[in-house]
């Protein structure tokens, strides 16, 4: 089956394609004499539309902010948007995030998109930013339309793309606290004139203000870009990454007691060695024009990832932990890993801007097929109940006071899960944006998917197979009040199937959403300035929750709600000053009174759901200065994050923290730049994301880089 599949791929990307100008410069219906230069392929499900003519909020962060930030991970760059909030990220092994307050299922990583192709899915590691050109957050209703995210918005990565025709290149080099050193690579050569080529890598070895073994990175993301006729262009992107590093749940904080250890003591075991996640992607597309109004985007994605090794991790169950005793023994469990996936993303869509019944229409039609196998094998020891009285060494102790590494032989983890999860999906959408009169504007559009899931415990032979569709609508209006401000309402509703089973082989039914928005987007100072303020409501049911006691599996949580309030700005104030400014209110709750499925605790209707802070705020400006042949750029950033429920069913919080940031580049000549960067400016104490009081994310204490950037 997978075979046929990728030669169907390749078929489809054999057909003629015709790539598609902007908005701004589209030519009338019967232009058909216009050539248009190309350096890459539109993104698809987005269409062509200013911002303030979509029905949506949209949050950008372009590769500029990314280097003002020095954010080297997805999850730092995300932080600069407010509705945005890490999660539990699997021992620093995957992205986790939240938009709006909703996340996924706590056993797999987020999902994101890569250029319009789910790519988050797999055991590969955190994203890093190299090779990304712009993050676009986005949220709300319409988010449905992108099929199998979540309904509070989707998070769509723009890679960096070969240029045609132009020259030009870095090669970076920092050094950073806790014996960081990075190398990075970005060289853009044409090859000819209709051929171009982009190679993008980086190499990374860094320790960590904790005591524990060090870890190393290192990525190879080139692009090829291909102009098969005046009309015509085709991309090839290549992902291989390798991530080796200690897995690691953090400190603890026992019955809420933040300074009961250092947080640089490493609760695991160095004899462990380190995880490796490892990552190879090939993403091929096609764009084609076929007249002045039509174009049609083909393409394909195959994405491989593997996760391996071993962790010593706190117990998280009282009953066999022996440090609720004496306040000194850290009962602890030992685990592999042995996880393997496979992903692979057709795609066809389809985009028209037609005059139609005298209304202009501007539509996207597509069909996307998506294949997942997600391949777990997970052994696991456990310490034995307290009650027993057990030995040290039969509780795998780590003493807290003197705590020795290696003190007792690592014990042998036995089977626990072994199972393969298997989600084939055909899912077809349509949009149609129809711009009634100079003022209004009203899209319809909605999306059709076919699911079949398969789960296998192979460790018991219990199999389980559902078969789900669902049509999910949207609804969005427009209204231009102004040249520089327009106001929008959204509804949308949204489908995604739980690719996850309980204990006994069962899967669940899918997550489904309901989503209204109302909002306003606005020019300052002749739109030098944009800003986007929206009001939000999501309800959803059949959550999913990870099952402690059986890792690797999940049980359901019933409904959940969020709502609140966002605002964003960004652009350029007088004096050349950039910022970025984004803050975001949110109430999310539990809507269901049921059992908390890791502890047994009572989850009530209006508790708070896990890492989701009510007040966050982020925000950074930066101003260059021009003097004697060399320029100067510095700025700084603040990020607060209020307090946070830290473990479900419970009344432990993560603090709140307020971290700063500065920066500074100085140009020394056309090709060289020297940067500096310090980040938690005042060595504030936080603390990233929380799963119970046992497993708790510190955050980096003060840390500063600094680098040398050389240009061509």
């Amino acid at each position: 089956m997978r075979t046929s599949l990728i030669a169907l791929a390749a078929a489809l990307l054999a057909a003629p394609a015709i790539a598609e100008e902007g908005a701004s410069d589209r030519p009338s219906a019967g232009d058909a004499s216009s050539e248009l230069v190309v350096t890459g392929v539109r993104q698809a499900y987005r269409g062509e539309f200013a911002p303030r003519e979509a029905p949506q909020s949209i949050g950008e962060i372009d590769s500029a902010a990314i280097e003002d930030a020095g954010a080297l991970r997805l999850p730092e760059a995300l932080d600069l948007v407010a509705s945005v909030s890490r999660q539990n990220n699997l021992g620093g092994f995957f992205d986790a995030f939240a938009v709006r307050g909703f996340a996924g299922d706590e056993n797999f990583p987020s999902n994101y998109l890569v250029n319009g192709f789910n790519g988050g899915r797999g055991f590969g590691g955190v994203r890093d930013t190299a090779g990304i050109e712009r993050i676009e957050v986005l949220r709300g209703p319409t988010a449905a339309l992108y099929g199998r995210g979540e309904p509070g918005g989707t998070v769509n990565l723009v890679t960096k793309q070969a240029e045609l025709g132009r020259l030009f290149g870095a090669a970076t080099l920092q050094i950073g606290s806790f014996d960081r050193y990075r190398g990075d690579l970005d060289a853009n050569l044409p090859l000819g004139e209709s051929v171009a080529v982009r190679l993008i890598g980086y190499a990374e070895e860094a320790g960590s203000f904790r005591n524990r073994p060090d870890s190393d990175r290192r990525g190879f993301l080139p692009s090829v870009t291909v102009r098969l006729g005046p009309d015509t262009t085709a991309r090839y992107d290549l992902e291989w990454t390798q991530t080796r590093a200690p897995f690691d749940r953090g400190t603890i904080a026992p019955d809420g007691q933040f300074d009961f250890v250092s947080r640089r003591l490493f609760l695991g075991e160095p004899g462990d060695g380190r995880h490796v996640a490892d990552v190879v992607g090939h993403q091929l597309q096609l764009e084609h024009r076929l007249s002045g109004a039509w174009s049609l985007l083909i393409g394909g994605s195959y994405r491989e990832t593997s996760l391996e090794g071993f962790s010593s991790d706190p117990e998280l169950v009282r009953s066999r932990q022996r440090l609720y005793q004496d306040g000194r023994s850290l009962s602890r469990q030992r685990r592999s890993r042995d996880y393997d996936a496979e992903h692979l993303v057709l795609r066809g869509e389809l985009a028209g801007d037609v005059e139609l019944g005298g209304m202009r229409h501007r539509v996207l039609l597509g069909i996307d097929f998506d294949d997942y196998q997600n391949d777990q094998v997970f052994r696991r020891f456990r310490p034995p109940a307290v009650s027993g009285n057990p030995t040290a060494q039969a509780g795998y102790v780590l003493d807290l006071l003197n705590p020795v590494y290696g003190r007792f032989p690592l014990p042998t983890p036995g089977p626990l899960t072994d199972r393969l999860d298997e989600q084939r999906a055909v899912g077809f959408y349509l949009q149609d944006q129809i711009t009634l009169s100079d003022r209004f504007a009203v899209r319809f559009g909605g999306r059709y998917d076919s699911y079949n899931l398969r789960s296998l415990n192979r460790l018991n032979a219990d199999a389980d197979e559902r078969d789900y569709q669902r049509f999910s609508p949207q609804f969005g209006i427009v209204f231009t009040a102004t040249p520089h401000l327009s106001l929008y309402a959204a509804y949308g509703e949204g489908f995604r199937p739980n690719l996850a089973a309980d204990a006994a082989g069962n899967l669940f039914d899918p997550e489904t959403s309901r989503s209204y928005e109302l909002g306003a987007k606005f020019g300052l100072l002749d739109d030098a300035i944009q800003g986007t303020v929206a009001l939000f409501s999501m309800n959803k049911r059949n959550v999913l929750a990870a099952d402690p006691i059986n890792p690797g599996f999940s049980t359901t949580i019933g409904a959940a709600r969020s709502q609140g309030l966002e605002f964003d700005l960004t652009g350029q104030l007088p004096g050349n000053v950039d910022v970025i400014l984004s803050y975001a209110y949110m109430d999310a709750e539990s809507r269901a009174n049921v059992l908390d499925p890791n502890f047994g605790l009572q989850i009530r209707t209006g508790d708070p759901l896990l890492n989701i802070p009510r007040h966050t705020l982020a925000a950074q400006i930066a101003k260059t200065v021009e003097a004697g042949g060399t320029s100067l750029r510095f700025g700084a950033g603040v990020q607060h994050s209020g307090r946070r429920l830290g473990e479900t069913a419970t009344t432990f919080f993560l603090p709140s923290h307020t971290l700063v940031r500065v920066f500074a580049e100085w140009t020394v000549s056309e090709n060289v730049e020297a940067f500096v960067t310090i980040n938690n400016l005042f060595n504030e104490t936080w603390y990233a994301n929380s799963f119970a009081t046992l497993f708790l994310q510190p955050g980096t204490p003060r840390d500063s880089t600094v680098g040398v950037r050389l240009r061509f």
